[in-house]
């Protein structure tokens, strides 16, 4: 099994895991990976090494506490804020849309049509997700319905891990 570090061409990082090297490469120039974030399907693999775990007694390595620039207990180097950041919002984007999808009816397309329903109290308020075109939405809009727009891969339509 092979574990590759992927992004898409928005730059959004994430793991696939893979048979072999040939896979990722047949399933890549399928299309068939899909960005978890955004579906994108231009993905490339990016360069990851092998974990290695050093005994610090093989050399005289300082403490990174003595070094000048090594920050303080609890303080983040702006290298690892870079890195964690990315993976923060994705975390967080993936636990509103979880919210999202748990706390929502999915109404499919007819989204604009329970809308208005709500709105008018034809139907009891409640929290739907679903599809409505640009049309449909700007209608809303000029009805004072408010929506929002939230793209969801297909990944994640189906069951959200």
């Amino acid at each position: 099994m092979k574990v590759l570090n992927l992004r898409c061409a928005n730059h959004h990082s994430f793991e696939g895991w893979f048979a072999s090297e040939d896979d990722f490469s047949d399933q890549n120039g399928r299309s068939a990976i899909e960005c978890p974030l955004c579906a994108d399907r231009v993905i490339s693999r990016m360069p990851s090494a092998p974990r290695l775990n050093l005994h610090t007694s093989r050399g005289s390595a300082e403490p990174a506490a003595t070094k000048p620039d090594a920050p303080g207990p609890g303080k983040a180097t702006q290298t690892e804020m870079q890195t964690t950041m990315p993976a923060d919002l994705q975390a967080a984007w993936l636990q509103t849309v979880r919210h999202l999808m748990a706390n929502t009816d999915d109404v499919g397309h007819r989204f604009a049509e329970e809308a208005r329903r709500m709105h008018y109290g034809e139907e009891p308020q409640r929290g739907i997700r679903g599809q409505a075109s640009p049309d449909e939405r700007e209608a809303l809009r000029e009805e004072g319905i408010e929506t929002m727009s939230i793209p969801m891969p297909t990944a994640i339509k189906g069951s959200v891990q």
